[in-house]
């Protein structure tokens, strides 16, 4: 082989190689401050009075409308009763040689505004995991394979830790001046896979008249949230994860 075939070879090679070797999403979004969650300061004990003790009559048992589903099917209530939250939540995970987009099926979120702002109100949803799906053109057995591995316990061990929650403790005015169009700050607690962290991210949030939106994306470390699996040596998964909020909601 001469000198310009053998240069011709190892460009080839390269092009394969660098194509082999997907772009990293989580290089495209912020990465949201991770920090341990605040311990809340014990609130001293009133003392108490005591009560003549009175026994009730022992309740019926009540039972359940045939469908209905049980409040540990359903999950732990919500902290606070605000505006019910439409829209979608999605994460990407990526590894060497390609992506994988999910969409949340089951999830339920609540927001209260203050004084008609975004800023100093709650914020908060509940995801169902066991309801990720990837978001494909068309489903085949792989996709299947990637869900039931996705849903175990390499992944988000859903038959132990069944939801991944996020409650907001402040919003502030003022997005990030390096993420166009940002305008808010949100911190909050972040519950996956049963670790909690306070994470802090831009977001997009407008209350207009009655109606509320609230967008973010930003992406976070997979293994601050115990969550470690490395996959296969040739094709190993990346540590940032993207997510991806989209939420909308009526004022009364």
């Amino acid at each position: 082989m001469n000198l310009h075939r053998y240069s011709l070879s190892l460009v080839l090679v390269g092009a394969v190689a660098v194509s082999a070797c997907a772009k990293d999403p989580s290089k495209s979004a912020p990465a949201a401050k991770v920090e341990e969650p605040k311990k809340e300061e014990p609130k001293a004990e009133e003392p108490k009075k005591e009560e003549a003790k009175v026994e009730a009559p022992a309740a019926a048992t009540p039972v359940a409308a045939p469908g209905a589903a049980s409040p540990t099917a359903a999950g732990p209530a919500l902290t606070f009763p605000g505006v019910a939250l439409t829209g979608s939540i999605h994460a990407i995970g990526s590894k060497v040689t390609g992506a994988h987009e999910l969409n949340f099926k089951e999830w339920k979120g609540s927001f209260e505004a203050k004084d008609g702002k975004a800023e100093g109100g709650k914020l908060e949803f509940q995801v169902q995991m066991a309801s990720l799906e990837e978001v494909v053109k068309e489903r085949s057995e792989w996709v299947d394979k990637l869900e039931g591995h996705l849903k175990g316990p390499d992944f988000f061990d859903v038959a132990a830790q069944p939801t991944t929650s996020f409650v907001a403790s402040e919003i502030k005015a003022g997005g990030d001046a390096a993420v166009p169009g940002t305008t808010h700050s949100v911190k909050g607690n972040l519950t996956l896979k049963g670790v909690t962290k306070e994470v802090t991210f831009p977001a997009t949030i407008a209350v207009a008249g009655k109606d509320v939106t609230a967008k973010a994306e930003f992406s976070i470390n997979r293994k601050d949230f115990g969550i470690v699996y490395a996959g296969k040596p040739d094709d190993l998964i990346r540590d940032g994860v993207v997510l991806k909020i989209d939420l909308k909601g009526t004022l009364p």
